[in-house]
């Protein structure tokens, strides 16, 4: 749905007038597709875009697209329509963009990606990406099972992966950084990988499957969000077992909810994954109107919460 659009009637009135009129016109119209509302990470990531864009005087024009690409699709060429001044969009998947951003490039408008990457011709389409190293991410959350295999004396580790949506960024790369850490160590065996789409209640589906499937052979699981860790963990009590001590739990977000749990010794480790993109996104979009040059990749930092740690000190999330 589109939450800001009101400033079109404002441009159609003003025209192109000079003079006080011309005060009316916003410094920057940016049309931005968010993929959806599935976590609480995904809400936190609308509101700081919303929050920036108000701070920075910029008119948003901001669709959730609800899990369907097609969706996305249609709203990036409402923005093409509307001669937005940047295009930014989270793809819900990385192929297939091919020819919308096709138009948008034959219509000028430079395009940010937020979050997620996009992969082929469509990859050459876009400006830059703003968003978090999700390999990075992955080789933490195994440096972290390492080390504490070590701490363990673990002789042997079978691991269950509950990934993200199929085919999406994060998960391909929060997955890749995973192996390839792991690969090193004899000890590591994933014994079964599954597609939890980032949502609480598939993650508590998966979970229910790997436990009648594997049991108390499941020594450690990797979840690629905290919603589907969450959704995991009352699945893992209702068995029998206990989150944390009987099976080690890893996930990837730091939401206030799993920073929580962590804090209560339920989750071992929560890699971040911030979803406060907002300022570099504005940051970002003026210098391209502007004309100005960007880095094609834009990380922020990030951290590893887990309890190897003192948790005290870790502040409100917001989100």
């Amino acid at each position: 749905m589109i939450c800001l659009i009101c400033m079109m009637a404002a441009l159609a009135v003003t025209g192109c007038s000079g003079g006080a009129d011309s005060q009316n016109e916003p410094k920057l119209l940016l049309g931005f597709s968010q993929l959806g509302s599935e976590s609480a990470w995904r809400i936190g990531n609308t509101r700081d875009i919303e929050e920036e864009a108000a701070a920075s005087e910029v008119s948003l024009m901001l669709e959730n697209a609800n899990q369907k690409q097609e969706n996305q699709i249609a709203a990036i060429r409402r923005f093409i329509a509307y001669k937005v001044d940047v295009i930014a969009f989270s793809p819900i998947v990385e192929e297939g963009w091919d020819n919308v951003l096709t138009e948008a490039k034959n219509a000028g408008i430079p395009v940010i990606l937020v979050d997620r990457d996009v992969s082929g011709a469509a990859k050459e389409l876009t400006t830059c990406l703003i968003g978090a190293d999700f390999y990075q991410e992955g080789v933490m959350a195994a440096e972290y099972l390492l080390r504490k295999a070590d701490s363990l004396g673990l002789e042997h580790v079978n691991i269950v992966e509950i990934t993200g949506t199929e085919d999406s960024t994060p998960m391909r790369q929060r997955q890749a950084g995973f192996m390839d850490t792991i690969a090193q160590d004899s000890r590591m065996t994933v014994i079964e990988s599954v597609n939890g789409d980032f949502l609480k209640s598939r993650g508590a589906e998966c979970m229910r499957e790997l436990l009648q499937k594997y049991g108390d052979r499941i020594d450690v699981i990797f979840s690629h969000n905290d919603e589907m860790t969450l959704g995991a963990l009352p699945e893992i009590e209702k068995a029998g077992y206990i989150p944390g001590k009987d099976m080690i739990i890893i996930s990837i977000d730091g939401g206030q909810e799993a920073i929580d749990v962590l804090k209560e010794g339920k989750i071992n480790c929560v890699v971040e994954c911030t979803p406060k993109l907002g300022h570099k996104l504005m940051e970002t979009a003026f210098k391209l109107k502007a004309g100005e040059s960007v880095d094609k990749v834009i990380h922020p930092e990030e951290l590893v919460f887990s309890d190897e740690q003192d948790l005290t000190g870790i502040g409100p999330r917001g989100y």
